[in-house]
């Protein structure tokens, strides 16, 4: 019996939906950057938790964002990716924003790659701009 019950356990651990777990937190590559993706009700949304320029002002705003009105956001606790359903591997959803430059996407996709790293995809009209995100500590 123990032993049927260490398989079930393995084989729940094993499972591509649990391997696909893509909350917590995930290195941006750039400039420090952090993401944590949490469950935001039936979706997942993703905010800014750390960077570089964070560590050195943890009060810096939003100043590189094309919108006036928007720049005196706080940068620490920005929500960057909004409204991403699917799974197990592939969601969708939007808006996507990138404090780095600015930008934000009113679609984007993520796509978590075989070797555990997470592609992170967003579109304006056709243009579109990848990034890949790997997993922090």
């Amino acid at each position: 019996m123990k032993q049927a019950l260490l398989f079930l356990a393995a084989a729940m651990i094993a499972t591509p939906a649990a391997a696909a777990d893509i909350t917590g937190i995930w290195a941006t590559g750039s400039e420090g950057g952090r993401v944590e993706i949490y469950r935001c009700g039936k979706a997942l949304c993703g905010k800014v938790v750390d960077a570089k320029r964070l560590r050195a002002n943890p009060d810096l705003r939003d100043e590189r964002n094309s919108d006036p009105k928007l720049r005196q956001r706080k940068l620490k606790g920005l929500v960057v990716l909004n409204g991403f359903t699917g799974g197990p591997t592939e969601w969708k959803g939007g808006p996507v924003y990138d404090p780095e430059t600015g930008d934000g996407a009113a679609r984007g996709q993520l796509k978590l790659l075989s070797n555990g790293k997470l592609e992170l995809k967003g579109c304006v009209a056709f243009f579109c701009r990848t990034k890949i995100w790997t997993r922090a500590g």
